[in-house]
Formats: C-alpha cells, sequence, structure tokens
C-alpha cells in the first residue's frame, strides 16, 4: 500500500510539475515585524526595528519599543534576522527565455534594426521556472529588457510573483534601449584578418544613422499622421519625458559620444548600460547627471593592460565620485546568474564599499535609475512592503538564508513549485 500511494504521490507531482507555482493573496491582515536589524536601503540601519504595514504598504519603519499596540496585528518576531528591500535586477531577460537550445521557448528580440515600438512586457512569461528561482535570494523586482538591433525595443518593470504579464506590471514601457555603435572591431580571423583591434571604419555613418532616426522621430511628432508610424511614434516618450534612453555602451569614447548625442536631442532621462570604462569618465558623468546600470561584476578585464580586480571595483570609482550606481546581471548564461545579484553587491565590499553602500547597488540606487523610487528601492513609511527577512547577511552567499519574503504585502512562496506540491500532497497521503 505504501507503494501504492509513492507511486500515485509522484504521478500527481509530475503530471502538474509543470503548473505555475501560485502567487501570494493580496494582504488582508496588518503584519508587524518585530526585532528585526532592518537594513532601510538608504545607508540606515536600525537595530532592534519595528515595521509594520497595510494593504501593501509601509506604516511604521522605527525602532522597536514594547509600547507599541500590536497586539491586533500578525506579529512576526525575527530578532536577531536580518531585514533588507526587495532586489532589483535591472537590464534583465528573465521571463523572455526559457531554456536556451528551444528556439519556441526564446522571446527576447525581434528582427530589424529599428525596434522602439517592440513591448517586451507582453512577452513576459510569469510562469517561468527561472523567475521563481530569483526569489530565494531576494531578487524580487526585475526591469524586463528586450535585446538585439540598433534599437531593441522598450523595457517594463515586474514583480517576481504574479499570475501574467499584467499582473506582474509596476512600471510599463519605462525606457528605450540604443546599442551604440563600437568604436573599434576585431578583424575577423576566419577570413585572414589581423583579429586584433581596429578602428570601426562604419563608426562615423552608424552614429549618423541614429541621429536621423531620432530627428525623424522628432518630426513625425508634428506630423497629422503620427500613429501611422508605429516605431516613431514609441519614440515620443523620450521627447516629452515620460520615458528613459538606455544608452548599452561600454568604451570611453562611445560613452561620451553617446551622452553628447543625447544632450543635443535634448533628452534629460538617459542611462549608461554596461559602462566598462565608465570609471575613467566618472566625473563627466556626474556633472552630466548621466547613471549607469555597471556590467556584471564577477567578469574578467577586456585587455591585457587592465587590473586584473578593474571589474570587482568599478563600482566604488564611480560611487566615490558621486555617480548613481546599479548593478546589472547580463551576459552568458544571464538568466540563471541574476539569481546571484546580491552576491556581486558582496564582492564590491571587499574592494572598497561599505555593505549599506553595497546593498544601495541593487535596491535604491537601481529604484532611482528605473524611475519607481517613490514606492520601491528602500524601507521608509508609505512606499510598498516589498521586503524579506534573511537569518544571515543577504550580500554573503554563505549565509543568505530567506525565511520570509513579501511583495507589495503579499507573503510569497520561497520553494519551488516542485518542493510545494510534494510536500502538500506528502501530508495529505500521510494523513490517509
Amino acid at each position: 500500500m505504501n507503494i501504492i500511494k509513492l507511486i500515485l504521490l509522484s504521478i500527481v507531482c509530475v503530471s502538474i510539475g509543470n503548473a505555475q507555482q501560485t502567487p501570494a493573496d493580496t494582504q488582508s491582515k496588518s503584519i508587524a515585524i518585530v526585532g528585526g536589524i532592518a537594513h532601510l536601503g538608504n545607508g540606515t540601519v536600525i537595530q532592534n526595528s519595528l515595521i509594520t504595514f497595510k494593504n501593501g504598504i509601509l506604516q511604521t519603519v522605527a525602532e522597536y519599543k514594547k509600547t507599541e499596540a500590536i497586539s491586533e496585528m500578525e506579529v512576526i518576531d525575527v530578532k536577531g534576522q536580518h531585514i533588507y528591500p526587495g532586489f532589483i535586477v535591472p537590464n534583465s531577460t528573465l521571463g523572455l527565455i526559457e531554456i536556451d537550445a528551444v528556439r519556441a521557448t526564446d522571446d527576447d528580440s525581434e528582427l530589424g534594426t529599428w525596434n522602439p515600438h517592440i513591448r517586451s512586457l507582453i512577452a513576459y512569461n510569469a510562469e517561468s521556472k527561472v523567475v521563481e528561482s530569483m526569489r530565494p535570494n531576494g531578487v524580487l523586482l526585475a526591469q524586463i529588457t528586450p535585446r538585439g538591433g540598433r534599437i531593441s525595443g522598450t523595457s517594463s518593470i515586474v514583480h517576481l510573483d504574479a499570475w501574467n504579464w499584467e499582473d506582474a506590471a509596476i512600471k510599463t514601457d519605462d525606457g528605450i534601449h540604443l546599442n551604440w555603435p563600437n568604436t573599434f572591431t576585431r578583424g575577423r580571423w576566419w577570413l585572414g584578418e589581423d583579429p586584433g583591434l581596429k578602428s570601426n571604419p562604419k563608426y562615423s555613418s552608424q552614429t549618423s544613422e541614429i541621429e536621423v532616426y531620432f530627428n525623424n522621430a522628432k518630426a513625425n511628432r508634428n506630423s497629422a499622421k503620427a500613429k501611422l508610424n508605429l516605431p516613431l511614434d514609441a519614440m515620443g516618450g523620450l521627447f516629452d519625458e515620460s520615458k528613459t534612453l538606455y544608452i548599452h555602451v561600454n568604451d570611453e569614447k562611445g560613452i561620451v559620444d553617446a551622452i553628447e548625442f543625447s544632450k543635443s536631442q535634448g533628452l534629460s532621462n538617459t542611462v549608461i548600460v554596461g559602462g566598462y570604462e565608465a570609471y575613467k569618465l566618472a566625473t563627466y558623468l556626474k556633472e552630466n547627471g548621466v547613471s549607469v546600470l555597471l556590467q556584471r561584476v564577477h567578469s574578467r578585464p577586456n585587455s591585457d593592460d587592465h587590473d586584473y580586480d578593474l571589474p570587482f571595483k568599478m563600482a566604488r570609482l564611480l560611487v566615490e565620485a558621486g555617480v548613481t550606481v546599479g548593478l546589472e546581471t547580463s551576459g552568458d548564461m544571464e538568466r540563471m546568474n541574476s539569481r546571484n545579484l546580491p552576491f556581486y553587491a558582496g564582492t564590491t565590499v571587499a574592494y572598497g564599499l561599505t555593505k549599506e553602500q553595497a546593498l544601495q547597488l541593487i535596491t535604491l540606487n537601481t529604484a532611482k535609475i528605473l524611475g519607481i523610487d517613490s514606492s520601491y528601492g528602500s524601507l521608509e513609511v508609505g512606499k510598498s512592503a516589498t521586503l524579506f527577512i534573511s537569518s544571515g547577511d543577504a550580500l554573503d552567499m554563505r549565509t543568505n538564508n530567506l525565511t520570509n519574503a513579501f511583495i507589495d504585502g503579499r507573503k510569497i512562496s520561497l520553494e519551488s513549485h516542485q518542493t510545494e506540491l510534494w510536500k502538500r500532497y506528502s501530508k495529505k497521503y500521510e494523513n490517509n
């Protein structure tokens, strides 16, 4: 009989193992988190804290005193544990690709060069098992970003516990992503060319094409037929400041040219993405009010004459100059590596930043860059109760162990869907 029950349990779990993990219900009762070490995300730490929230909104963020009236609330005692704002991963393809080798699950790019009208949000798969795996490390929000072309398309910001993309959306169509031309190219060794770096002979013509396209987009705004040209119409948000221009560029000259181009177009919301050589231009970036979503910390130097630890200390060099910096994780196996976002931030601590400065790289700084800091990115009264509790240091992979997590006050699951099902049906058959 026990063998039969085990077989039946296995069949049940396998048959529904591909189903979506059930998103959390809306918060129905006020919650008080008591006694934890609260890292607010803005540089402040409260050693013995009281955090309360109602209807998904933070009501109290203060030092805990036993005189507070919390008896009618659901009380979670977390003495000695750490409380953090939900981590935010920008420039991500989470939910756009499930399995790289299966073309049917790959929807991160479109054909063509100029695709500002392509909206990543409607391709976002809220049922992704990869998305589900972010939450146990505290990554609760993401900017879903398309790839490819000169203009990849339009990104949107989502939370990672939803039924579908409509439920997930926090900020729709937040910005347009421009891939700036490379100032250098490598020779095609397979054709017998020198594989070394050389100036890109097409650089001037490629940047001119960008200027022409933006000028056409401006002209389109004043045209009676504006709505008939979907790509150019989608560009309008850049000029009325409802969208941010994210420029993906790494080299020093390219960064300067990109920012000067943005200024010439009258664009005030510009962010550099990648920014490998941004540290060389820290003062320039600060003076022009340009933020940086910095490339993956755990990467190798691009050139033989660069410091071996340059990628590890880039964040510190920019932060010390007063530049607003967030961390992004694009690159090889980027969706899987997105769950390592807190540990990338932890590495910057070993290279000069304080833990609270490192925390800001993946919370409040990123929220500011994405334009969602009025609701997310820090634990402050009036903001969303999007946070988690860890029994240890969340920036250290050896101690980060989440015990509770909330998105907009909803207590979300931190287990995989299969684990949740196994526990549920194991208990059912044990009772029978």
